[in-house]
């Protein structure tokens, strides 16, 4: 399988100086988003169930606090976020370009480094109308970051020449990664299952979408170097968790396979924001023109285990 243009290059190369300001933007949006995901785990149960606690009907008339009791599955809205631990399969990486590269690297390893900034991180709004059935949209930050030290296997042809039976991946690629994103959207459908207890409540679910990886690749004797947000290709996934439900929070343990085929043009060039990278993709794809560096591919096939919280919009149930 091809390595999509998201394996990363971005480090500084000794022919000359390059711009900071890109990577430096980019550093500073991922910290920013990672911060206020923290922030929401952190705070909003604690905002959200004192102020559900002392605002329970009667609890003024008795000078008392109420409990606030679980409110069973319904009609009901919920924004949440999370974090978690993921585990991508080694992959085989493909780099195309006409005339000079058509070679393949097996079974790269990668490491996801969730806990490294940019950490590991997600979020999503669910629906449900009232049924067992509903929907979720989700998106997911997670990390692919090639362990270049490792020897791989290689077939094709390198630099217009027979490509090495072994070599070790350094030797080849300054960077390869997506660090700054193996990001995930996806449109789910969920099911909730029977349940043990109006407290716990378990589900499953599956979704497909689109990889909106921060490519970063770069050979290791070039000047130039892919560095941006792009689309990638489909992306599916799978799931099953567990939900405990209070009054207005429902905390969740969940387990999640993703498969997702990247295939990226390696355009050269350093990107800013994501919307802006996107729409230079979209032009560069209108006009036809094939990217200066060719095209990288591969398939990241994942587990991920996560844990988050969510607020929901149903009312509050009554004791």
């Amino acid at each position: 399988m091809r390595i999509a243009a998201g394996s990363a290059w971005t480090s500084e190369l000794s022919r000359g100086p390059r711009s900071t300001s890109s990577p430096r933007l980019i550093e500073v949006v991922s910290t920013f988003f990672a911060t206020v995901a923290l922030a929401t785990v952190v705070a909003a149960p604690i905002v959200i169930e004192q102020t559900t606690d002392g605002s329970r009907p009667g609890a003024a008339a008795n000078g008392t606090t109420a409990p606030a009791t679980s409110a069973p599955p319904g009609r009901e809205l919920m924004f949440a976020g999370y974090g978690g631990v993921p585990y991508t399969y080694p992959s085989d990486v493909s780099v195309t370009k006409t005339g000079l590269h058509d070679f393949t690297a097996k079974n790269v390893a990668w490491d996801g480094k969730p806990f490294v900034n940019p950490i590991y991180y997600g979020a999503r709004i669910v629906h449900f109308g009232g049924s067992r059935i509903g929907t979720m949209l989700d998106f997911t930050h997670s990390k692919t970051l090639a362990r270049l030290d490792e020897e791989a296997a290689f077939t094709g042809t390198l630099n217009g020449a027979p490509a090495p039976e072994r070599a070790t991946l350094r030797d080849i690629f300054r960077r390869l990664e997506a660090s700054h994103g193996h990001n995930m959207l996806t449109l789910n459908g969920l099911l909730r299952l029977p349940s043990f207890s109006l407290k716990l409540q378990p589900y499953v679910g599956l979704g497909a979408g689109v990889s909106l990886p921060h490519s970063e690749v770069q050979f290791a004797n070039a000047d130039k170097r892919t560095y941006e947000y792009q689309v990638a290709g489909f992306v599916g996934q799978a799931l099953f968790g567990i939900e405990l439900r209070t009054s207005r929070m429902s905390y969740f343990l969940e387990y999640k396979f993703t498969f997702a085929p990247y295939e990226m043009p390696l355009s050269e060039r350093d990107g800013t924001l994501l919307p802006f990278d996107l729409w230079r993709q979209f032009r560069d794809w209108l006009s036809g023109e094939e990217p200066p560096g060719g095209r990288a591919s591969t398939t990241f096939a994942s587990h991920q285990g996560i844990f988050g919280l969510g607020i929901r919009s149903a009312p509050l149930a009554t004791p």
